[in-house]
């Protein structure tokens, strides 16, 4: 057991798709996976591995933000050994051409945290994904005919700005959407050699103020979830479509 995992050291599977919302783990695992179990409910973050398609997958909840995430993180690379984490959120569009419902892959995360900061000096450092990661769900989405965007985004520690307008900003410089998780996911999977991806699903759009209810932000978004569960697979190439 780690500080905020009950699990057994073997209950947790090399692959782990995390959203933030715990009733989504849930959801997702009942949803998606065959014989899912709960490994962990402390504090109310819930924990499930099954089998995909035969190979055993976890999913577990991170709460919501940077800080809380890297808990997860932390404890699921040191103490239950897992190689590969994926993200699955969702995101508020900062641009026209990103609608309600598309998925974008997460290339690389700008932030406004100071999770960084201590450890470089005030020196900017670029989290990014995992190259052979993102290509695997690149290619599995153009199998499938999935639509994506693939790009930057920005990993806010705010949720509701101070000004509104300030998303005007980083949409000049092409950033995608807000999220408020993936720049921590990407350092911490750096700093210990794992592999990590963030899949988001637009619920919200900055632009044009569109917005999807809260339940369908906890039991939809299908897409993300798939192209997350396939690129886990050894052999994505040959998946079942």
């Amino acid at each position: 057991m780690s500080a905020h995992i009950n699990a057994k050291k073997n209950e947790i599977a090399d692959s782990v798709l995390m959203p933030g919302d715990p009733l989504r783990a849930k959801w997702m695992a009942e949803t998606f996976l065959d014989k899912p179990y709960c490994y962990s409910n402390v504090r109310g973050m819930l924990g499930y591995t099954g089998e995909f398609k035969g190979q055993r997958i976890s999913i577990q909840g991170s709460g919501m933000g940077i800080p809380s995430a890297m808990i997860y993180y932390h404890e699921l690379i040191n103490d239950y050994d897992v190689k590969r984490i994926i993200r699955v959120g969702t995101a508020g569009s900062y641009q026209k051409d990103v609608n309600l419902r598309d998925v974008v892959l997460a290339l690389s995360a700008s932030t406004n945290s100071g999770i960084n900061n201590a450890i470089f000096n005030d020196v900017n450092y670029a989290p990014t994904a995992n190259f052979d990661l993102l290509m695997k769900a690149v290619t599995y989405t153009k199998e499938t005919n999935i639509p994506i965007k693939v790009g930057n985004v920005l990993s806010s520690d705010l949720y509701y700005e101070h000004d509104p307008r300030a998303y005007k900003k980083w949409a000049e410089y092409g950033v995608k959407c807000v999220e408020m998780e993936a720049a921590g996911l990407y350092s911490i999977a750096a700093k210990f050699n794992i592999e990590a991806l963030a899949i988001l699903t637009i619920s919200d759009s900055l632009v044009t103020g569109e917005k999807c209810s809260f339940e369908e932000r906890e039991r939809t978004f299908e897409e993300m979830v798939k192209i997350a569960l396939n690129i886990c697979l050894d052999q994505t190439s040959s998946v079942e479509r």
